[in-house]
């Protein structure tokens, strides 16, 4: 129905020929009952309608001045998925020796504070020469801002004795011929944009307060440099990615600036083991997952969005669901008039992540006793809930929050139920949103790139600072050290520098340099 009802006239007691009209014939009847179901079909979209717009609005609501976090104030874990009661307790002791060590290992001065002169006098004896004791010793941490240093290369010259030959020290080498930069603040400049998502243009306000005259065209001339002689690193990453049986993925919009409004772009990034690799794209298009992993085998664990499916065929991979956007349907589903299904269905849910908490228990992740533990209890969970969801769906309008919850849990059902055929498959895709929550961040702050070449600059930085991190690296040291060796490092040998690969140089003591001349 289009929202029109035809207008049927029922006069029945008008006169004919000054005799009373027959009765309403079957051609009325079946009219009317038309007009009966299309108010009927009326009725029934308009409250499906106002449940949807009810929902939205509780959504709205809830975005504006409730909690961000999906989560419940809930009864602790059943027992055999609860942690132990002293796991937290030692985790914390784990966190706070830590954080003991790392402060024992700072660089470390004494200041000597000797007593006063008036302190010197003894009220006992009156006398006043004293003996050393020692040091009594307390301890604080002080900041000291990071600054940048003019370093002088001086490259001794020599002759033969017979004055016909001079040889000069090698000249250093330098990120560019020529430049008047070093490769820490090159690194310094990607690792805070990508690692700390500092705009260029704030990090140069930065340094003038520290006294240092860098403009940001300079430091963006800078950041563009060190992506383009870091880009072998980056396919090769992508390389390993493709190679991976297990990947995880996800994109997340990223304007781009036009001529007169900011069009809308898109990072892509591609988990694999202890690798994560970012992709820029103009467009949503399935062609970049294609691109990337068009051709191989394995498992992709991603979202319902389709444009996945290209690379999820028979021949490809196979797609791996998200049981955390199962349940974020659900939890939007508890503002309506269904709050008691939707939390059964958080509550299954829970109890399916409850036997992993008990599989890290045991420290059994990813192995046979792993796998056979989630076909033993999260098995009848998930078939169990299928049931449930089936025997729902027709009591649920399909536009209101909790129908489309039911529909997006049965139609990506075989997805959803990928990790019962395999302990490497997580449970959700959240670590590609926790990556991507890097770029949301840059994204508010320098809002957008300039164009689509900045794009694929920002993630071939982004990816090398992510998979920094994920290897336990300091980003800083290990992009000051291959900015230099990348130029003249072998092809063949590229692996040894990727991050997983790489290991710091030995570094020897310096020759102290010879003083200034006085001219």
């Amino acid at each position: 129905m289009d929202g029109q009802v035809e207008t049927i006239s029922l006069d029945v007691g008008d006169e004919v020929n000054g005799a009373e009209a027959p009765p309403p014939t079957k051609a009325l009847l079946h009219k009317l009952w038309e007009l009966v179901r299309g108010l009927q079909s009326i009725v029934e979209e308009l409250r499906q309608t106002i449940t949807q717009l009810r929902a939205e609005n509780a959504e709205l609501k809830r975005a504006l001045f409730g909690r961000k976090s999906e989560r419940q104030r809930i009864p602790p874990l059943k027992p055999g998925g609860s942690r132990p009661k002293g796991s937290a307790k030692k985790s914390g002791q784990a966190k706070r020796q830590q954080n003991a060590l790392g402060k024992a290992a700072l660089p470390a001065e004494d200041i000597i504070h000797e007593p006063q002169p008036d302190q010197l006098h003894c009220p006992i004896c009156g006398g006043s020469e004293f003996a050393d004791l020692g040091f009594e010793d307390s301890y604080e941490y002080e900041y000291r801002p990071a600054s940048v240093v003019r370093r002088r290369h001086r490259r001794r010259k020599k002759t033969c004795r017979c004055g016909g030959h001079i040889v000069t020290a090698p000249a250093p080498t330098r990120v560019v011929d020529g430049g008047d930069f070093g490769p820490g603040l090159y690194a310094h400049t990607v690792v805070s944009k990508c690692a700390d998502s500092l705009p260029l243009h704030r990090l140069a306000a930065r340094f003038k307060r520290e006294g240092v005259p860098l403009s940001r065209s300079t430091l963006t001339d800078m950041f563009h440099r060190s992506a383009e002689l870091l880009t072998p690193l980056w396919r090769r990453l992508l390389e390993i990615v493709a190679a991976d049986l297990y990947v995880n993925a996800d994109e997340t919009p990223l304007r781009v600036l036009h001529e007169k409004a900011c069009r809308t772009g898109y990072i892509w990034t591609f988990i694999a083991e202890r690798v994560t690799a970012y992709v820029f794209s103009p467009s949503r298009s399935g062609e970049t997952p294609l691109q990337v992993l068009g051709g191989t085998q394995g498992s992709l664990q991603v979202d319902a969005y389709s444009g996945y499916n290209k690379v999820c065929v028979p021949e490809g991979r196979t797609r791996a669901g998200c049981l955390a956007h199962s349940r974020r349907y659900f939890y939007k589903a508890l503002a309506g008039g269904t709050a008691a299904e939707a939390q059964h269905a958080i509550e299954v849910i829970r109890a399916v992540y409850a036997v992993e908490y008990e599989a890290a228990e045991l420290d059994v992740l990813g192995t046979p006793h792993h796998l056979a533990l989630r076909k033993q209890k999260s098995k009848p969970l998930m078939d169990e809930w299928l049931v449930w969801l089936k025997q729902q769906q027709p009591l649920h309008a399909p536009k209101s929050p909790m129908g489309a919850a039911i529909t997006y849990a049965i139609n990506n059902w075989a997805a959803l139920t990928r990790f019962l055929e395999d302990a490497h498959i997580r449970l959700d895709n959240n670590i590609s949103e926790g990556r991507l929550r890097k770029i949301a961040l840059g994204r508010k702050n320098f809002l957008f790139v300039g164009h689509d070449v900045a794009g694929e600059h920002l993630a071939i930085l982004q990816s090398l600072v992510a998979t920094c991190e994920a290897c336990g690296l300091d980003p800083q040291a290990y992009l000051t050290d291959v900015l230099i060796r990348i130029a003249t490092h072998p092809a063949r040998a590229i692996d040894e520098l990727l991050p997983m690969n790489w290991k710091p140089p030995d570094q020897p003591q310096a020759a102290p340099m010879a003083p200034p001349s006085s001219r």
